[in-house]
């Protein structure tokens, strides 16, 4: 099983700065995808950006020029720089992984959800 931990969520002001980092427990093999996705109350989850294995990266329209996501593999760790913020950006964001790791000595694929933390953005 692979467990997402995140970390990083808070409360901060329009224009401020947070980082999200959420790191895997797991024996990886590799982690293919992984990618932030946040839900507003009484919205549905949306993405807001992934990065591929090679570094390929992909952002939602709303956070582009003002978030960033990186990834550092020999740690199984993904961060979200979240720059110039706005009261729209409050949400929960949660970490998302498609990867391959080791069970046993067998290796599985999957797809796993981090818990969730809170970024709260206040004018």
């Amino acid at each position: 099983q692979v467990q997402l931990v995140e970390s990083g969520g808070g409360l901060a002001q329009a224009g401020g700065s947070l980082r999200l980092s959420c790191s895997a427990s797991a024996r990886m093999f590799r982690m293919n995808v992984m990618g932030w996705y946040r839900q507003a109350p009484g919205k549905q989850r949306e993405l807001v950006a992934t990065i591929t294995s090679g570094g390929s990266t992909n952002y939602a329209d709303a956070v582009k020029g003002r978030f960033t996501i990186s990834r550092d593999n020999a740690k199984n760790t993904v961060y979200l720089q979240m720059n110039s913020l706005k009261p729209e950006d409050t949400a929960v964001y949660y970490c998302n992984t498609d990867c391959t790791y080791w069970s046993g000595s067998s290796l599985r694929r999957g797809d796993y959800w981090g818990q969730g933390t809170q970024v709260t953005v206040s004018s």
